[in-house]
Order: structure tokens, then sequence, then C-alpha cells
């Protein structure tokens, strides 16, 4: 097996299958949210199939899950914004369809996405145009439904009384909790569901960490060009003439052809030895480049790691408790009569006599 297929096997690279699988997993808990966003952002080099896989199976998932899938898009786009615009335009591209989409959706839902774009208009995540756009897009089918009311009460000749408006309850969010929410996570229970608004964790690497394939080939040109490991160079290095390296060999010249030859000499180690350091250079910045590379992946993979382990702990809190609740199901069927053992109670009794029985004279 290759480095590159063992990462992608432990879940390091981005496949659309790897992708879709952790949309499947995906629940409306802010970890499991804020997991995927983080791995999302980390990738975030194929935002383009990224965004294209999540309004595909937008359109395809459970009602109860679409709410999760827009949370999902806006973690991946607050969380982005610092490293670049790439996920918000490419969402933008399509959250009007999804907007469209979900305009179908029960009240609660409803209310839960006009909050989305009220944070999104307060934040200027999206201009006034755009989200005035997804307002629109949001309330096609609910403007839709009003027109057909309107419609079928004027051909009854009826004047009905006007359409309810459905509560928007948009908060209020004041230039101080602003700034702050800038800065920390903020995480709102609404109707039940968990709304999350992560920005960007200041332990995330300021330069893009790299792909594990890009980390790969980088570690492979570096062992193809090690400089420090020619031999054949330094031991050519280590042979030249001690008159090529001491500048007392000089008084030694009798003629003009000794000096020529020294000459020729001192130009050919000057030759080798400047195009080795040269290698010995470049081998340098190539080094401090994949040093900054594993650097930049293994801080990455440290922050997975933590919130692998919060999974791990959590699920098996779980478990624990699964557990629990075998054991007492267990017990308590143990401790339930056994109707099989039971006396005969209608043993030796006359049977009931029937209906027929009763009324006869």
């Amino acid at each position: 097996m290759s480095p590159f297929d063992l990462f992608c096997r432990i879940g390091f690279c981005f496949t659309e299958t790897a992708f879709v699988k952790k949309l499947t997993d995906l629940n409306n808990s802010s970890q499991s949210i804020q997991t995927l966003s983080f791995w999302l952002i980390h990738h975030r080099k194929h935002y383009t199939t990224v965004v294209k896989l999540w309004i595909r199976e937008l359109l395809k998932a459970k009602e109860s899950k679409k709410l999760t899938f827009m949370y999902l898009a806006n973690d991946v786009i607050q969380n982005s914004r610092k490293k670049g615009p790439e996920y918000g335009q490419e969402f933008g591209l399509h959250l009007k369809k999804a907007f469209e989409h979900m305009s179908e959706a029960e009240e609660k839902t409803i209310n839960s996405l006009e909050r989305l774009l009220t944070i999104w208009s307060e934040r200027g995540i999206y201009n006034e145009s755009q989200i005035t756009d997804f307002r629109s897009a949001l309330r096609t089918y609910i403007d839709r439904d009003v027109m057909q009311r309107c419609v079928t009460d004027r051909v009854a000749g009826k004047d009905g009384p006007p359409p309810k408006k459905i509560k928007t309850n948009e908060p209020k969010i004041s230039s101080k909790k602003k700034e702050k929410a800038e800065n920390d996570v903020t995480v709102e229970v609404v109707d039940g569901m968990v709304e999350t608004h992560v920005h960007l964790s200041p332990h995330t690497p300021a330069r893009d960490p790299p792909e594990p394939e890009e980390l790969i080939k980088a570690i492979q040109d570096l062992e193809n060009n090690i400089a420090s490991a020619d031999e054949g160079v330094r031991q050519r290095i280590a042979q030249l003439p001690p008159s090529v390296t001491e500048v007392s060999s000089i008084s030694n010249i009798q003629d003009k052809e000794q000096a020529e030859k020294l000459s020729e000499q001192v130009n050919e180690a000057v030759t080798l030895l400047n195009e080795y350091n040269s290698r010995l250079g470049t081998e340098m910045e190539h080094r401090k480049k994949v040093s900054s590379m594993i650097r930049d992946f293994l801080q990455v993979q440290q922050e997975l790691l933590a919130q692998a382990e919060q999974n791990l702990e959590e699920y098996q809190d779980k478990l624990i408790k699964v557990y629990n609740v075998r054991n007492e199901l267990k017990s308590h069927i143990q401790n339930l009569p056994d109707l099989t053992q039971l006396p005969n109670v209608t043993d030796g009794l006359a049977p009931l006599p029937s209906a027929e029985h009763l009324f006869m004279p």
C-alpha cells in the first residue's frame, strides 16, 4: 500500500465518496457540524466539488436533515472567510436554489432560516442584494400559496382574511455582541435545533495546511534531491589538493606553466564548490518548506484528533448508558413470573354456561 493510499484510508484525503459518507453521518449537534466544517476548510482546494455535492445531497436529504445541511454551509462560509473567499462565493451561486427548495418546509424551519439570513446580513457575509434574493427564494412557496388562496377567494366571491404572516423573530445584534461574535463560538438552541456560528479557531495555521498528496510528494522530492547525501561530490571535494585551498601554496610557484595549471585547478574547484553549495542551499530551503508543511499538517491533525477524541468520549458514554439499559432490562425479565409455572386455576371446575343455556327454561 502506497503512503497516499494509507493517508486516504485513515480519512486524511478528500474524495467525493468520503465527503458523501460524512454528509450521511452528519447530525445536528454542534460537534458534528464543526468537525465536518473543519475537514472541509482543510480541503478548501476542492471547494467547487464540495459545494456541488452539498447542493446535490441537500436536495435528496430527508426533511429533518435539510436544516443541518444549511448550518454546515453557514459554518464553512463563516470559518473560511479569513482563509479566502472561495467557499463564500461558490455557496453563493447555489444558496438561492437551496432556499427555494426549502421554502416548503415547516414554519419553525423557515424561522430558523430567516434568522440565519439576518446573521449573514448583520455580519456582511453576503451583500443586501444577495440577502434579498435569498429571502425571496425562501418565501417562494409562501407567496405562491397566498396567491393561490387569493385567486380562490376571488373566484368564490369572498374577501377572505389577510394572509397570516410568519413570525421571523429576527434577533437584534448589538455592535458589542457582533464584535465578540467575530472571535467566539456562538451556539444557539432554536426550536429544539442547534444553530452553530463558529469563527475561525486561532489554532488554525496561518497558511493553508497541505493536502496529504502534496506533503508526500514534497518528502519524496526531498529524498530524491539530497545534496548532503551525495557521496560522490563530497569525495571529490575531499580529494582536492591542498594547493587550491591554501594561499601559502602560491609562493611555491616557480614558472608560468605552474601558475596556469594551478589556476585551472582553482577554477575547477570553484565551479565544483559553487554548484555543490547551491545544491546545499536549495536542499536547506526545501527542508524548511517540508518542515513547515509537516508542522501545519500535524497541527491540523491534532485539532482533528482532539475532535475525534471528544466524539469517542461522547459515544462511549452513550454505549455505557445502552449497556446499563440492557442489563436492567435483562434483570427485569429474569424477575418476571413464569406464566407456564402458574397453577391451572380452572382445573376441576365446571365450565361456564353458554349464553344459550342461560336463557333456557
